[in-house]
């Protein structure tokens, strides 16, 4: 008999495609709105900066406060390997309420300084009126959204993407649905909102989802989410691994952020061009995250089991799954080069300014890939300090040198793609070295 733990195809994609599909939940609510925003009557090319604006600020603020969801993961996900889950089952309520009040401490502080938050965005005028209106609806949802994904993170770590997949699909349709009837109206019973409808739409969305998500995981687990006392001895190392995350997402979201900030500064067309771009290229990280998720599942059970020809033929594995998938991507972007472009906006000259450089998205899916890949088995296997520096490195080493040298060199909006290129060339280099030095010689020693 096989082992749920064994490195096969069908267990690697049994965790695989259902985590794709909930990966792109996030993704595909931006895209939506993006989609919808670029397309109002009414103000559209400021409606879709502001979309891509706000986007960027949320997405950051859910990034760094959602690694909670990674640590539970590793952590349950070893324990299970080891078979001693027992011991942290009251660890993910303690995690989940942290997470939450931290999410409600900033959600308080920010809703009082949003106009002043996106001027460091180089908003102004209609644009920052814009952003302004459309994060007072959406940021509501922030904490949520933490809840959804540090659920998410207790079911990959107990080895089950199905759920989440299934909670993700709903809320994906949900939103569209919503998007279409609160963005455009329905006539005679619901007005056009234009830009505010799509924020309504979301924050419905996330509300549903983590409606379904709390309801299901009581259902379909023996893991309680009520708060018990005393702290489990696993919850310091929760919360270091999750600071170490912190710093990371932190460093992340200053490369995307200054991105955003450069790419408006440049002028509307850039943004609105920006905006398209940087949601193809969230939606393909999201798409190849997920054997990313199942080298996260997997790996952390391994780890815990001490199986490390196991571990070492996963991560060849879902390497080899996922240049396969960022091929398909690659053959799909060329192919759909233009109309791809038309689903996010008809105005031509953002369109012009977008296919200017979306060939250097496409071209760096495969490298991007080995990035995303093997950071999702590194979060797994508990390395979330060596992640924090790779990207610290990565970011303020190769991401904001080559940006301004290539604004120096007058290369102008190719400066912001070019950068993000070398960004994921240090990442995914340098956690490759990390991989093969650790646990090529515990390979050979077994």
């Amino acid at each position: 008999m096989i082992s749920k733990t064994a490195v096969t195809f069908k267990n690697i994609n049994n965790l695989a495609i259902p985590a794709t599909i909930s990966g792109i939940a996030e993704p595909v609510l931006s895209i939506t709105d993006t989609a919808i925003v670029g397309n109002i009557p009414v103000d559209s090319l400021e409606s879709l900066a502001a979309a891509g604006i706000v986007g960027s600020f949320l997405s950051m603020l859910i990034w760094v406060l959602g690694q909670t969801r990674s640590a539970i993961s590793a952590i349950v996900s070893q324990y299970l390997g080891a078979g001693r889950l027992a011991e942290v089952e009251d660890l993910p309520a303690q995690a989940i309420f942290l997470n939450i009040l931290l999410s409600l401490v900033i959600l308080g502080s920010t809703i009082f300084i949003v106009e002043e938050i996106f001027m460091l965005f180089e908003a102004s005028g209609k644009i920052l009126e814009y952003c302004v209106s459309y994060y007072s609806i959406r940021v509501w949802g922030f904490p949520l959204t933490l809840f959804t994904f540090a659920v998410f993170g207790i079911f990959r770590g107990l080895q089950n993407t199905f759920y989440p997949m299934i909670i993700a699909i709903v809320g994906a349709v949900l939103n569209i649905v919503l998007d279409f009837m609160l963005v455009y109206g329905v006539e005679g019973w619901i007005p056009a909102l234009y830009l505010e409808g799509a924020a309504w739409a979301s924050l419905i969305s996330q509300a549903v989802m983590a409606l379904l998500v709390f309801f299901l995981f009581r259902a379909k687990t023996d893991i309680s989410l009520r708060l018990r006392f005393p702290l489990n001895k696993e919850l310091k190392r929760l919360i270091f691994m999750s600071l170490n995350l912190f710093v990371r997402a932190l460093a992340l979201n200053a490369a995307l952020i200054i991105a955003v900030r450069e790419a408006t500064a440049l002028g509307d067309k850039y943004i609105g061009a920006h905006t398209i771009a940087i949601n193809l290229w969230l939606f393909a990280a999201f798409f190849i995250d997920g054997y990313a998720a199942a080298g996260n599942s997997m790996g952390g059970r391994l780890l815990g089991a001490k199986d490390y020809k196991g571990l070492w033929l996963l991560a060849k594995k879902i390497a080899t799954y996922g240049i396969i998938v960022s091929i398909i991507l690659m053959l799909v972007g060329f192919i759909f080069y233009y109309p791809l472009g038309r689903l996010f906006s008809n105005e031509t000259i953002v369109l012009t300014t977008f296919y200017s450089i979306f060939f250097i998205v496409i071209l760096g899916l495969p490298m991007n890939s080995i990035a995303f890949l093997f950071d999702g088995l590194f979060k797994g296997l508990g390395e979330m300090k060596y992640l924090r520096n790779v990207l610290l490195s990565a970011t303020f080493l190769g991401f904001i040198p080559a940006l301004y040298l290539g604004k120096y060199l007058g290369w102008g909006f190719y400066a912001i793609w070019i950068a993000f290129v070398v960004w994921m060339a240090i990442r995914g280099g340098a956690l490759v070295f990390k991989f093969y030095q650790k646990f090529r010689p515990l390979l050979q020693n077994k």
